[in-house]
């Protein structure tokens, strides 16, 4: 998967997708793109692949910073393995459809700021579990997607506080 990091006018941001509502794991749900590394191709070039399958990416100029930690999503079994990019432009973007529902663009400065964050009870196979979200572009990220994204500022020096949102 790729962490892809760009400018925008309001300062650096990552790259979100919108999945698909017909999509069967994880539908409509907002992740980073990416899917399976095909035969012999390196975890990076195969995000790089899945996100110019998915929305278009031309990956020419995106600079490979490095990997993040990789990541087991239980519910669908699958192991994520992000890679973090950087491009010194604004990407134009289109999402593939059947695949991507939309394209979000998420400040770093929105996702460093403890105040964004809310907590709320999803139950999973019968339990109660207490899960901080942020909103982005009015979807909420949480899950393995806000793992990823939470690393990522941490790595960077800017880590929120999701479970003890500060009162604006």
């Amino acid at each position: 998967m790729l962490l892809l990091l760009f400018p925008t006018a309001a300062g650096p941001a990552l790259l979100l997708t919108k999945r698909h509502a017909s999509l069967l794991n994880h539908a409509g749900q907002v992740s980073l793109p990416g899917g399976a590394v095909e035969n012999d191709e390196t975890l990076e070039a195969g995000a790089l692949r899945e996100a110019q399958e998915e929305v278009g990416l031309d990956a020419r100029g995106a600079r490979i910073l490095g990997r993040l930690s990789a990541l087991h999503v239980p519910v669908s079994g699958f192991v994520l393995h992000p890679i973090l990019a950087a491009l010194d432009h604004r990407p134009d973007l289109h999402p593939t459809p059947g695949e991507v529902e939309r394209i979000l663009e998420a400040p770093v400065s929105l996702l460093a700021d403890s105040r964004n964050y809310s907590v709320e009870v999803r139950t999973f196979r019968g339990s109660d579990y207490r899960v901080p979200f942020v909103v982005v572009e009015g979807e909420k990220v949480w899950g393995a997607t806000a793992m990823v994204l939470a690393e990522f500022l941490a790595l960077i020096g800017l880590p929120p506080d999701p479970w003890s949102p500060a009162a604006p």
